[in-house]
């Protein structure tokens, strides 16, 4: 009997951890798609990429934890099946009722977060939605465990399945909309690549602008600059792509690579001109796709 209450009790304790992340992770996806949906004119490109980070990260924790819950959810319901009085043991029926008092608490707390988030100027749109989604979600998980404590689903098993499949339907629902929503893994990574080249390209800048400080004009190559220098320069660009140039101008210098995606509007965006500085618009790296060109000004 004892072997059999411990058990119970670690399944059920199993079944309610694996179902708060899951809710805790759903909504993570469902808040990071309601602004993707909605974006915000006083955000900028971080808010975009944040919300694609929770929409992506809720995916890969419900993906892994929901199915773990039904699964747990199954035999913990078959064990009770298989009692005499098909009830929770005493203990168990504990731990759901503490569990209900930790959701109740989370609903508030989140309405909390959601009302001052409004109060701070968010989109009314919103907060409507994210509102709704705690109301709807972790109340309906408070109100399927309260009426479970009493006995509720046992009698009325074709109920309680209807509700499960309700439930499944908007987690389903959910975990379509947001892989429609991001990038794939593919796209995502050639974007980091992206990123990894710009990264270059200052590093570059910075040894031609050392450069600059000490003969007073840019290098007519970066083989040259090597030579002077004696520091070899990175030209070859990752997986594939094709090398960086460089040409000497009129009036400064360009540095070329090849990009796979243009980059959002702000996301390197710095439009102003330091007069005082060697290289004047040495801060601005927003580009387009395929083969770009930074034009540099050399004071």
């Amino acid at each position: 009997m004892e072997n059999n209450t411990a058990k119970h009790f670690v399944l059920q304790l199993g079944s309610l951890i694996t179902l708060y992340l899951s809710i805790s992770f759903l909504l993570v996806l469902i808040f990071g798609l309601i602004n993707l949906i909605y974006p915000d004119a006083t955000e900028g490109y971080w808010a975009i990429e944040s919300a694609a980070s929770s929409v992506r990260l809720g995916i890969a924790m419900i993906v892994v934890f929901f199915p773990t819950y039904l699964i747990l959810t199954r035999i913990v319901n078959k064990n009770r099946r298989g009692t005499a009085d098909n009830t929770y043991l005493s203990l168990t029926k504990w731990l759901i009722y503490l569990s209900l008092l930790v959701g109740g608490i989370a609903i508030l707390v989140d309405l909390v977060i959601i009302i001052m988030t409004f109060l701070e100027g968010e989109i009314t749109a919103r907060f409507f939605l994210k509102a709704s989604a705690v109301l709807l979600i972790v109340g309906a998980t408070v109100y399927y465990y309260a009426q479970d404590a009493k006995g509720y689903w046992i009698k009325e098993e074709k109920k309680s399945i209807a509700f499960a499949i309700g439930m499944s339907a908007i987690v389903i629902a959910s975990l379509v909309m947001g892989f429609m929503r991001i990038e794939t893994p593919a796209e995502v990574r050639e974007m980091k690549l992206d990123d990894a080249q710009v990264l270059d390209l200052q590093n570059i800048q910075y040894q031609i602008e050392s450069y600059i400080s000490l003969h007073e004009t840019a290098p007519e190559s970066l083989k040259a600059m090597e030579e002077s220098t004696k520091i070899t320069v990175l030209t070859a660009a990752p997986e594939g792509r094709e090398d960086y140039t460089y040409e000497k101008t009129a009036n400064g210098f360009n540095l070329c690579a090849t990009f796979a995606k243009a980059s959002t509007q702000d996301e390197f965006m710095n439009t102003y001109i330091d007069e005082t500085a060697l290289i004047k618009n040495r801060d601005n790296w927003t580009h387009k796709d395929g083969r770009y060109c930074f034009e540099r000004l050399v004071k």
